[in-house]
């Protein structure tokens, strides 16, 4: 098995540890205050860059907008050692920094809410169906999916991705009359998604997935960045309280009838609760020029 495969493999089977962390919205700014948010917004850009710079997997942040704190969430696999480190690396950037603890560990979820399989057996869930303006269809799902194993799925082939950076990718519709529209609700219901958007801070949310069905939750935090180790860190996440567990990876995100993501990674697992993350749907979409049916 290549060093490649192997990680990838080593990956899926990657437990993960329980985060809890929530943002509030931003208070209406005054225009005297417009200096200070500018100055929070620079120090809070500045700890994000050294914190990202430290390269300690096991990790998460995203900056509290009402305060301009960089929130950071370190897993079980993190030592006192390395937790030193990133404060070190804060207090450089010169930005406000609050450091949480989660036991377990952070890692890619690799397993509309089907199962689709790759090479070697690896297994993932289906986001969403796409078409383009010509009418062919595709299926969202994780880039960090394809990314080791890439060839044709059981679907079809992989067309593109992105991971890591971002964690979506494409996969073309074989047979086009497979490719059904919506996402599998609770007992397998067909839930039919209108548009896609991008979710609130405390919005509620439901996740479907291959493994574990479907579950719900709320949104903590936008813009979330998580560090999966070895050099993959992926920005721009959704931060949720839904769990998930492997097998899940590259499932929809939704909320009534809007596509809202895609399952990338997270901790926990849907016995005791977990945090997860994804990859918000509207930037491969308008990526790929294709929309939801």
């Amino acid at each position: 098995m290549s060093s490649t495969r192997a990680r990838a493999v080593r990956t899926i089977a990657a437990v993960w540890g329980l985060l809890a962390a929530a943002v509030t919205a931003a208070p209406h700014a005054a225009a005297g205050d417009a200096g200070g948010a500018a100055a929070r917004h620079a120090r809070a850009a500045a700890a994000d860059a050294a914190v990202r710079g430290a390269d300690v997997p096991g990790t998460a942040w995203y900056t509290d907008p009402s305060t301009g704190t960089l929130v950071v969430t370190a897993d079980g696999t993190v030592g006192t050692a390395e937790v030193a480190r990133i404060e070190a690396a804060a207090r450089a950037g010169g930005g406000r920094l609050e450091v949480r603890r989660a036991p377990g560990h952070f890692a890619e979820r690799v397993a509309g809410g089907d199962a689709i399989s790759g090479p070697g057996g690896v297994r993932c869930t289906v986001g969403f169906n796409v078409q383009d303006g010509s009418g062919v269809k595709y299926a969202l799902t994780a880039g960090h999916c394809v990314s080791a194993f890439g060839g044709a799925w059981s679907i079809g082939p992989v067309v593109a991705g992105s991971f890591p950076g971002n964690d979506y990718a494409l996969i073309r519709y074989t047979d086009p009359s497979r490719a059904e529209g919506g996402v599998r609700g609770p007992g397998g219901t067909l839930i039919d998604i209108v548009d896609a958007r991008t979710p609130s801070v405390g919005e509620s949310v439901c996740r479907s997935g291959s493994t574990t069905g479907v579950h719900c939750g709320r949104v903590t935090a936008l813009n979330a960045t998580v560090n999966y180790g070895g050099g993959d860190i992926v920005s721009g996440l959704i931060q949720t309280t839904v769990c998930a567990e492997p097998g899940d990876s590259g499932g929809p995100l939704y909320s009534s009838q809007s596509a809202l993501g895609l399952t990338s990674g997270g901790s926990g697992d849907c016995t005791v609760g977990g945090t997860t993350f994804f990859q918000p749907v509207v930037e491969p979409l308008s990526a790929y020029g294709v929309k939801v049916f």
